[in-house]
């Protein structure tokens, strides 16, 4: 049944090696002390060994009171100052020089004195904010909701271990059963991590995401090889192993974006909601292209059947072979 849909997931599968974890957005963060300064953090992410040139435009009645300290720490520049701004930033601009000529967004969280956050998103298309009176309600669900929903639209790896279960598992139950295990397991070592219950260390995790992947699909082949191994058996079982893998690198995701230390359970929260409304939308569009194509009438039910023949083991060769050489960059990139 799902099967159908092997040509879209080949499609996929081909899109490019350009995958796992690109998106991440540079953090600014101003935080108001009692005495009326701020401290300024500013983290953009290293491309190799290149900074991204981006630069903090703060309104002209602010001034740094000490010399920018800057370090690089897990593949991001980390820059710290403190600077004065008289009158305070509400109702004034601030915003990053250099963005427009990116891809990357910047999350900002601005704390004043009395403990009041305002969380807000730069883009290439929007590069500098007005800093709000009050801040708005809902703007932490919001802001991780979106960096959710597009870390897994955007994190191909991930997608393509649920384009490998879709073609390995049969009916609808099994299906249902199999998403919701790979769900419940991401979402459990997601929070484990966010939280610091559990501590591995990024590179070979990624690196396990990526053979996971093999694993499923060499699991299509043997299966339509008349050789059905664990993963077809207990398709569930498999998916929440390998979920429990996949939560850690949702984790590591969430650590380079950062998070509001004053909302932590809700930027994860809907960090979460976020990843899963991605997930569900990719399955969805999966399903509705196995329906289209059902609909095309019995007079093509042969043709379709031929095409299936070849899109199924051809998606599965496609998504293994692009998920191996992910594993063989990822392992040595850490061994070096």
């Amino acid at each position: 049944m799902i099967r159908a849909v092997g040509a879209a997931l080949l499609a996929l599968a081909l899109a490019g090696p350009a995958g796992s974890h690109e998106v991440r957005p540079a953090y600014l963060e101003l935080s108001e002390a009692p005495d009326g300064n701020y401290q300024v953090l500013f983290k953009v992410p290293l491309r190799g060994p290149m900074r991204l040139d981006l630069r903090v435009r703060l309104p002209e009645s602010c001034r740094t009171l000490a010399t920018p300290e800057r370090r690089n720490v897990s593949g991001a520049s980390l820059e710290t100052w403190r600077t004065r701004c008289e009158g305070g930033l509400a109702g004034r601009t601030l915003g990053v020089d250099g963005l427009s000529t990116t891809l990357t967004d910047v999350l900002v969280r601005i704390q004043g004195a009395d403990g009041t956050v305002q969380l807000a998103r730069l883009t290439p298309a929007a590069p500098s904010l007005r800093v709000e009176e009050v801040p708005a309600r809902g703007q932490v669900a919001t802001t991780y909701f979106r960096l959710g929903l597009e870390h897994i639209l955007l994190g191909i790896d991930h997608l393509l271990f649920v384009a490998a279960l879709l073609l390995l598992v049969h009916g609808w139950r099994a299906l249902a059963a199999t998403i919701t295990a790979f769900t419940v397991a991401h979402s459990l070592t997601l929070a484990a991590a966010t939280f610091g219950w559990v501590r591995v260390p990024g590179p070979p995790v990624e690196a396990a995401i990526a053979l996971s992947i093999v694993f499923v699909a060499a699991e299509i082949l043997h299966t339509r090889r008349g050789r059905p191994g664990a993963a077809a058996r207990w398709p569930w079982l498999v998916a929440f192993a390998f979920g429990l893998l996949h939560g850690l690198g949702f984790a590591g995701a969430l650590a380079e974006i950062g998070l509001p230390q004053a909302s932590i359970p809700l930027a994860l929260l809907f960090f979460n909601v976020g990843v899963e409304a991605g997930q569900l939308l990719f399955v969805a569009a999966a399903l509705l292209a196995w329906r289209a194509g059902k609909a095309l009438g019995a007079q093509r039910a042969a043709r379709a059947a031929r095409a299936a023949d070849w899109a199924t083991p051809a998606a599965a060769y496609a998504i293994g072979s692009l998920a191996a050489c992910w594993t063989l960059e990822r392992v040595l990139g850490f061994l070096r």
